[in-house]
């Protein structure tokens, strides 16, 4: 992956953003570098697992909003 060159818009609950920022916070770094990390994790992942990498983040949700 380059350089930065594009950007994405994407809306998400109060309470992830929060969550977010706690990390941003907890790590010295900020809001954006930390959604950068993550989505860079969730991707390398999802090309290690596949399909089924997305199937178990998705359950997991599920089992949380019962």
């Amino acid at each position: 992956m380059g350089t930065k060159d594009d950007r994405i818009g994407i809306r998400i609950a109060s309470e992830m953003k929060a969550a977010l920022l706690t990390i941003a916070k907890k790590e010295g770094r900020s809001l954006a570098q930390i959604c950068e990390l993550l989505l860079k994790g969730g991707a390398l992942e999802y090309e290690r697992e596949g399909p089924e990498y997305l199937r178990r983040i998705l359950s997991r949700s599920k089992e949380k909003h019962r």
